[in-house]
């Protein structure tokens, strides 16, 4: 049971708010993942609302059929949703029944009978070592001084340290100077501890030197050029001009740099398990894609390069 159990009168609006602050406080879930689930589960009553012509109860979420589920699928995939979308509103509506069940609401297996399509995992596109470089250097030349500090220090932080752009947007001028490691909080508010290489470090406290603006050690560390804290859309646009000065591929993102930091690091031979552990991944055949990049790699050079690949 969870520790704020809904109460089993309730409306099947107050018990998705109800199964939000569960997910929330309890499993951690992230802002993007709270309104992502809850605008799901939000289409999926408000479908079944009209499907069925009338108000949905909880005697009418216990009673739905897995025919009535594939018809929410199927409008949902009329309004254009893709197999992702699929797959994610299922996990929402999945994890609303659990939660139903779990607190002693209503029982209903008919959401673990429905089969969502498999969706081919696309290969990270990373940066190759030189184009990472290029990159930095690059967004270090800057009209004005302590933007181009802050831009090369921010990419250094990127694909030296294999940050998502949260993490490195999160943190403030009193981290600085880096220490050996550096504690990051990531995905579903879980800590981890991250090496800084001597590079990122220095890129960071030139940065934070160069600030023209005052501030205290709680104050974000990277700043848009009025003094507010930068955010992601921002770093993006970064990446967006990087691609045209330096003829990037479009998937050449704040996010590619992480990508390239996990693959060059298990190209250079580094242990599966410990990448795992420096990009902070649950699982690792999460971090496994990164070995297939190296696979798809060694196929293509092969293709090029062997007499018998072109016979």
């Amino acid at each position: 049971m969870s520790s704020s159990r809904a109460d089993p009168g309730s409306l099947p609006g107050e018990l998705r708010q109800a199964w939000l602050d569960q997910l929330a406080h309890e499993r951690r879930a992230s802002p993007h993942t709270l309104r992502a689930y809850g605008d799901d589960v939000t289409r999926f009553l408000g479908f079944q609302t009209g499907h069925l012509g009338g108000v949905v109860t909880q005697k009418t979420l216990a009673k739905l059929s897995p025919a009535d589920i594939r018809a929410f699928i199927t409008a949902r995939r009329s309004e254009g949703l893709g197999p992702g979308g699929v797959q994610r509103a299922m996990a929402a509506v999945r994890s609303f029944y659990k939660f139903l069940a779990r607190e002693g609401i209503l029982e209903n297996a008919a959401p673990r009978a429905i089969r969502t399509p498999r969706i081919k995992r696309r290969l990270p596109r990373p940066l190759s070592v030189d184009d990472a470089a290029r990159a930095i250097t690059v967004a270090g030349d800057h009209d004005i001084d302590w933007l181009g500090a802050r831009d090369a220090a921010l990419l250094t932080l990127l694909y030296g340290a294999g940050l998502r752009i949260s993490e490195a947007l999160s943190l403030k001028r009193g981290d600085v100077p880096l220490g050996a490691t550096l504690t990051v909080l990531g995905k579903g508010r879980k800590e981890r501890s991250v090496p800084v290489l001597p590079v990122v470090a220095e890129a960071l406290q030139s940065y934070a030197g160069k600030i023209p603006f005052t501030g205290a050690p709680s104050d974000a560390l990277f700043l848009s050029r009025r003094g507010k804290p930068m955010s992601a859309r921002e770093a993006q646009s970064l990446m967006q001009k990087l691609r045209g000065a330096l003829g990037l591929s479009d998937r050449a993102t704040p996010h590619a740099l992480r990508h390239s930091f996990a693959t060059h690091l298990l190209s250079g031979g580094g242990d599966l398990r410990s990448v795992q552990e420096l990009l902070g991944h649950a699982s690792l055949s999460t971090t496994q894609i990164y070995t297939a990049i190296d696979t798809r790699e060694l196929l293509e050079t092969y293709e090029k390069a062997h007499p018998r690949a072109k016979a």
